[in-house]
């Protein structure tokens, strides 16, 4: 009987045998077809072609911000391809640049600088020209945070078609992001950029690295903090070629001339700064966008008057000096650490000095004597 089934009911058993009559109440439907795993409309992305030198000295020397960040991207990387065609296009630039105003902005944590700068560089591009922001934060590589936060807080100039913004590289030793941002720069200037700021986060050591690269030095402070002086070293103070107070608004006012008044009597304390110009001190609201005229003016006096003495062009020849001895350094240190046999041979002399095996000036010698004799004359 099952095979008369079968054969009465033939194409049902060959499409869906349980649709026969014999299995009422039962329903099994074809379905519908299914889509292709892929997407038909998926255009296959087209991989960005690779730019040339040319094509990149070309690009910046245009004012084109999308090659000038991929050549910054190309300064940062730490692939050694990368970083020789990021110092041909350097030094192919660096005939074009120079031609900037550079400022160094720091300030403590919570004093506004983001804010500030927004306003300072919006009044910068109200006069005429482009305006880049950089950023110095080698504590990025340790604390794992990123400067990029500060770009949102910007919104003004994130959005303004003459700023360029350009977080810090988080990579890498303080020596090596502050040699990146200042190689930066030049291609900034390149690109037409005549105003750059360089913000440096927090305060430390990273205040001396924008000194070395910067023709003024804007230190951001903030009163009603209890006293003003006690949270500023001595050498951050002895840098700055301008003080600003911030939040210089409502019932904070007094405050800050308070503030302004114990910088300025400080100030008088320390030995005239090599360029000649006592550094002013003034009050300002970033918030509400209150004396910024009298904070820019005071930056222009500054520049009259090292232009007019000739301490501007002094002060960036002993910059390139200083840079030049400082990539030196960075160079040797890097063909030092990064040698294999010297790395072995450095953990080995860690050992015997822990162990009080030898001292450590023998370990030191025994190290630099392979690293001449062996290492540099092959």
């Amino acid at each position: 009987m099952e095979e008369n089934i079968r054969d009465e009911h033939h194409g049902a058993h060959l499409e869906h045998p349980e649709n026969a009559e014999h299995y009422t109440g039962l329903q099994v439907n074809a379905g519908i077809e299914q889509p292709p795993a892929i997407n038909p409309y998926m255009t296959r992305r087209k991989h960005r072609p690779r730019l040339t030198v040319a094509d990149y000295v070309e690009g910046i020397l245009a004012g084109n911000p999308a090659i000038l960040g991929q050549a910054v991207t190309l300064v940062e990387s730490l692939v050694p391809e990368h970083q020789v065609v990021a110092q041909e296009v350097i030094e192919k630039c660096l005939p074009h640049a120079g031609k900037s105003r550079r400022i160094g902005i720091t300030g403590v944590p919570g004093a506004g600088k983001s804010t500030s700068i927004d306003v300072f560089g919006m009044h910068v591009l109200e006069r005429g020209g482009k305006l880049a922001v950089l950023a110095i934060d080698p504590s990025s590589e340790r604390s794992k945070g990123s400067i990029l936060g500060d770009k949102t807080r910007m919104e003004k100039l994130s959005v303004h078609p003459c700023a360029f913004i350009r977080p810090s590289p988080s990579a890498g030793s303080l020596g090596g992001v502050a040699r990146k941002t200042r190689e930066t720069i030049v291609l900034c200037e390149a690109a037409g950029y005549d105003t750059v700021f360089v913000e440096t986060v927090g305060v430390g050591q990273s205040e001396t690295a924008v000194h070395s690269m910067v023709d003024y030095f804007l230190l951001i402070q903030v009163a009603g903090t209890g006293d003003e002086l006690q949270g500023i070293k001595r050498g951050i103070m002895e840098m700055a070629d301008g003080i600003v107070i911030n939040k210089a608004d409502g019932d904070n006012v007094e405050r800050a001339n308070l503030a302004a008044a114990q910088f300025r009597n400080a100030l008088h304390l320390f030995p005239m700064p090599p360029s000649g110009v006592l550094p002013e001190v003034l009050t300002y609201s970033g918030y509400y966008g209150l004396n910024i005229d009298a904070v820019w003016d005071m930056i222009d006096r500054y520049f009259e008057a090292v232009n007019a003495s000739g301490y501007f062009e002094q002060k960036r020849r002993a910059q390139e000096r200083y840079w030049m001895y400082e990539t030196i350094n960075e160079k040797l240190r890097s063909h030092f650490y990064n040698d294999p046999d010297v790395s072995a041979m450095l953990e080995q002399k860690e050992r015997n000095v822990r162990a009080a095996r030898q001292s450590s000036f023998a370990a030191a010698a025994d190290v630099l004597d392979y690293y001449f004799t062996h290492k540099l004359q092959h």
